[in-house]
């Protein structure tokens, strides 16, 4: 067993080595492709509406990819007319630049000169015995002085300046002739490319994988459009804002802006760097360098984290970690293009890891879902001891819902996973003692704002010691009775685990609950039933809660008290909740449900019911 797995693992590392292999390897045709696939999701919503006009299927592609590199070349004469300006206009401002430089040297180099000088005070006898001591052995410094030779080139031809030319441009101008090319084929055959895709990779379950394409597909036509939209908006806003504080140029800053957003992250602040640093030095004084500042600050923020958010933030399904990661990983693959095509790569990656249970990993590693679940995450940091963890979960947690819900969702489904791993002796006793230590801290927490309780040794699967400590320390707050004796008739509610080592956290956990909401809850044990203190009236308990984790074995018992209860107390409502689990279904279905007893099966259910008939009856 352990040869095949350590043999399987062998595999998967030999066929990522091939994968990262052939990315780099193929790279001069990978790019081109992956470019046309990525601008096809962008430009294919544009396709489909000029088809819904009436267009033929060619028209409509061919008039779509014209408007696409109209576009871009518009922007490119845009971009570089901009340029040529800023290049003619900058010896304008050779004095500006000039003082601004000297500024520079007064306020960093000089200062800078001045103490090394004095630490040249100190140094200069150990330099002059170093120099005294060469000139002993020979060695001066003029004997070691290197000989300048200057190297001249006969000047180029205009034949070898204009084939030069074509050289640098040759390779772009392919790479960019070959992507619009497999553009317009793709767009024509888009459909068609679909399905022979779904019938390659999922003729065995048609439905999961045109699932994942569709979702795929919707992702990043939604990205890359949102980001288009985003991107342009915010380098029209930089434009203008620009052209309002008066730096020359803002077209260039706007559309540079625009076109370095699509870097995740940094992109944006290397155009705002560049456009402070022209303002610093055009500018005699620093108001227009701190006003380029502030532009650029108030309009990323905004874009970045209110308008992107809104629009494409929380679907593209990535974590912020992996798209840095990402950008570092294909930019060291594919350069400039692959810091550019980083994030919808890596998203085409996590959709194909919810969906293809081999890729299932990249899901986990690069999406924005949590790996863990609530119950396991709070099961874990349990395990680790960290309470102030679990605490500041729970309080998020309750920022959105409610005491009850918590317990419901989070608390005791990683009670139920602590004790199957109790039940198998999986853990050690350290372990029980942290879970048991989190537990309570938790617990305090969510009743009030008491400090955090760490000196307990006892366990948390031991149900008894630490429900009976915790009524304890409430004990200690409120008194003896867990609150005065001396209120309302029928303004308290008893609450009573059915078996006592079992059940009692639960009931404990359920008086938390209700006392969060502001109910006077009580617990108290099955024995004070039977024997109620004498100096306590009756007549202050509205109700008596029992509360059980698995009714199946408590049918006798849960009568037993039943009877009890009317005898001592009778005028109290008699409320039974069951904690649900493997057996909610047949819980249901108990005797334990007979015309007294109001049965419930959720912290939340049976909180929300006290709270209506308390609303209902003040009194």
């Amino acid at each position: 067993m352990n040869e095949k797995l350590e043999l399987s693992r062998f595999l998967k590392l030999v066929s990522a080595a091939i994968v990262l292999f052939f990315l780099d390897f193929g790279k001069e045709v990978l790019i081109p492709m992956t470019l046309s696939v990525i601008l096809s999701f962008l430009l294919a919503p544009l396709v489909r509406r000029l088809r819904l006009i009436g267009l033929p299927s060619s028209v409509s592609v061919l008039m779509t990819v014209f408007i696409f590199a109209a576009s871009i070349c518009f922007a490119g004469l845009v971009l570089g007319s901009q340029v040529v300006k800023l290049g003619t206009s900058l010896p304008q401002y050779e004095s500006t630049i000039r003082d601004k430089l000297r500024t520079l040297n007064a306020i960093t180099l000089e200062k800078l000169h001045s103490v090394t000088g004095k630490t040249d005070f100190v140094t200069d006898p150990f330099s002059r015995e170093l120099a005294t001591a060469n000139n002993d052995n020979g060695l001066t410094p003029q004997g070691n002085k290197p000989v300048a030779v200057e190297v001249h080139q006969p000047p180029a031809t205009p034949g070898e300046l204009i084939a030069n030319i074509l050289d640098s441009i040759t390779g772009p101008v392919e790479t960019i002739g070959l992507v619009f090319v497999m553009l317009v084929f793709i767009l024509l055959e888009r459909e068609s490319l679909r399905d022979r895709f779904i019938s390659l990779i999922g003729s065995n379950n048609l439905r999961a994988t045109t699932v994942a394409v569709d979702d795929a597909a919707r992702r990043l036509s939604r990205f890359f459009i949102s980001q288009f939209a985003v991107n342009g908006a915010c380098g029209l806003s930089i434009t203008i804002a620009l052209a309002v504080v008066g730096l020359p140029q803002a077209v260039l800053w706007g559309v540079l802006t625009g076109l370095l957003r699509f870097i995740p992250y940094i992109g944006a602040w290397i155009a705002a760097g560049l456009a402070t640093l022209l303002a610093f030095a055009i500018s005699p004084g620093w108001e227009l360098t701190i006003a380029t500042l502030v532009v650029f600050i108030v309009i990323e923020l905004l874009f970045g984290h209110v308008i992107e958010p809104q629009l494409y933030g929380h679907t593209t399904g990535l974590s912020p970690l992996s798209v840095v990661v990402a950008a570092v990983f294909w930019s060291c693959i594919w350069g400039p293009v692959g810091l550019v095509l980083s994030t919808p790569l890596t998203l085409c990656l996590v959709v194909a890891g919810r969906y293809i249970s081999g890729l299932n990993f990249l899901g986990v590693l690069l999406g924005d879902e949590s790996a863990l679940t609530l119950p396991e995450k709070f099961y874990q940091r349990a395990l680790a001891g960290d309470s102030d963890e679990l605490i500041d979960a729970a309080q998020r947690y309750l920022q959105r819902h409610s005491v009850a819900k918590y317990c419901d969702s989070v608390l005791i489904p990683a009670l139920r996973l602590a004790q199957a791993d109790f039940s198998v002796s999986a853990i050690t006793d350290e372990e029980k003692h942290k879970v048991g230590n989190a537990i309570a801290s938790v617990l305090v927490s969510l009743e009030s704002k008491a400090p955090f309780w760490r000196r307990r040794r006892s366990s948390v699967l031991d149900g008894e010691t630490l429900a009976r400590h915790l009524i304890h320390e409430r004990e200690l707050t409120h008194g003896n009775y867990q609150g005065p004796i001396d209120v309302p008739a029928g303004s308290v509610i008893l609450v009573t685990g059915v078996r006592e080592q079992t059940d009692e956290l639960a009931a404990e956990i359920l008086v938390r609950v209700l006392r969060a909401a502001h109910i006077d809850a009580r617990h108290i044990f099955t024995t004070d039933i039977n024997q109620p203190p004498p100096d306590v009236p009756s007549s202050m308990v509205a109700a008596v809660c029992l509360v059980t984790a698995n009714s199946d074995e408590n049918h006798p018992a849960m009568h037993e008290l039943v009877t009890q209860i009317q005898q001592k107390i009778p005028q109290a409502c008699q409320l039974a909740l069951f904690i649900p689990g493997d057996t909610s279904q047949a819980i249901q279905e108990t005797p334990c449900e007979s015309e007294l007893i109001q049965a419930f099966y959720s912290y939340q259910e049976i909180t929300a019911s006290i709270t209506r008939h308390k609303a209902q009856n003040p009194a």
